[in-house]
């Protein structure tokens, strides 16, 4: 196979087998990793390996719960390292204030994305499946804690990984040509934005578990893996809402936006307490700017 035809049939996978991951497959994991673009070649990267049963058990009740991060034999969680980078520079008398730098944080961030999605590739490859856990972003205080990661480590997304019990058979995502700008950027019509969207989601009004395995796949699989409806509270939440649309059923109810918002300050504070700060942007709660 091709990589084209690799990178085309990669799907999200959340039903894993109980089978380990060989101890040689993760070293060739993390090399790859090891081995993903950075900025300035500097790699301010550092990945925990999960795979002990009780590890993986607090790790899912850190990301909410969710099953697979408790069934699957690994996962891996994706960090901003400052510390190391600052240790070094500090040992030539040298001022690194990456962790008060924004435009180095996202540097730092587009590397861990980088390195993550580079083992998401080789594991597609070797026949494992993946999924994408940014949840830890809600618990990096008790992430940072656990794991004993020092001040200037940021855990930023938790890649869960394993040989797949099953597949989803189809991705739905926009028109390409929807995302693509050639030469410039152009603006389209509500027409053309509005088609897109339903085409990729369907619509609200059709079987519900028909619409949840293309836009909230998560209920779907969680109803198999534990004890609790996942599904049967979002359907219980879209009732009270009244959603009607693909976009009230995303940012009112999946990604409810005032919660997204209100969790700035939380976010802040869990930066400021792994030691990032950078001034002008971050204030203290209650403070001015």
């Amino acid at each position: 196979m091709d990589a084209y035809d690799l990178l085309m049939r990669r799907r999200s996978v959340r039903n894993f087998q109980d089978r380990l991951v060989p101890e040689t497959v993760v070293e060739q994991l993390l090399n790859a990793a090891n081995n993903a673009p950075s900025g300035g070649n500097i790699q301010p990267v550092s990945i925990v390996v999960v795979d002990e049963p009780g590890d993986r058990r607090e790790l899912a009740e850190m990301v909410g719960g969710q099953p697979w991060v408790k069934n699957a034999p690994l996962s891996m969680i994706f960090c901003v390292d400052f510390h190391r980078v600052k240790r070094w520079a500090d040992m030539f008398d040298v001022e690194f204030l990456g962790e008060r730098c924004l435009g180095s944080f996202l540097i730092a961030y587009a590397d861990v994305m980088c390195a993550a999605q580079t083992v998401v590739v080789l594991a597609e490859s070797l026949g494992l499946g993946s999924v994408y856990i940014g949840t830890i972003q809600s618990s990096m205080g008790k992430a940072r804690d656990y794991f004993h990661m020092p001040e200037g480590v940021l855990p930023i997304m938790v890649l869960t990984i394993g040989y797949p019990k099953s597949v989803p058979r189809s991705i739905r995502k926009l028109p390409t040509d929807l995302i693509a700008h050639r030469g410039r950027y152009r603006v389209m019509d509500d027409a053309t934005i509005r088609n897109a969207f339903e085409s990729k989601y369907g619509s609200v009004d059709d079987h519900i578990e028909s619409y949840f395995e293309r836009a909230y796949i998560e209920v779907l699989e969680a109803d198999k893996q534990h004890d609790e409806r996942w599904s049967d509270r979002a359907k219980e939440r879209m009732k009270a809402l009244g959603i009607k649309s693909n976009a009230e059923f995303l940012f009112r109810l999946r990604y409810p936006q005032r919660v997204m918002v209100g969790m700035n300050e939380d976010l802040a504070a869990a930066l400021r307490e792994a030691g990032f700060d950078f001034p002008g942007i971050m204030s203290e709660p209650g403070g001015g700017r």
